[in-house]
């Protein structure tokens, strides 16, 4: 039977300035270990540590721009853009301009704190 989910559920976000981070489909909202959906509002000059998941994250960007550097250079990803970060590469998520972001997040599988691998 399918799962109607009524409402995210709001995620302490790590980063320089808070962000939001509604979780609609993951670990924390429904149980679901296999993958995560969640929406994300990220103000102008939020930017958070490096990180090399061990998850693949596919981003779109609804509103605003997404800065993402990688260990190969910078991307600017705007909205109606989108990008796929693979488990195990070292990415680093920003919101540099006045305007923030806006964008939703699917992690595969789901994000956990055990496994996002944060820089120190």
């Amino acid at each position: 039977m399918p799962v109607k989910i009524d409402a995210p559920t709001r995620i302490q976000a790590a980063g320089s300035i808070p962000k939001v981070i509604e979780e609609y489909i993951g670990r924390v909202n429904s149980g679901t270990e296999a993958l995560s959906i969640a929406v994300m509002r990220s103000p102008g000059g939020w930017e958070e540590p490096g990180q090399r998941p061990a998850f693949d994250e596919y981003t779109v960007v609804l509103k605003g721009t997404l800065r993402v550097e990688t260990a190969d250079g910078v991307m600017e990803v705007g909205a109606g853009q989108a990008i796929i970060a693979r488990a195990g590469e070292w990415v680093r998520y920003s919101s540099p301009g006045q305007d923030g972001a806006e964008y939703v997040a699917v992690c595969l599988p789901a994000f956990s704190p055990n496994t996002v691998n944060r820089d120190a």
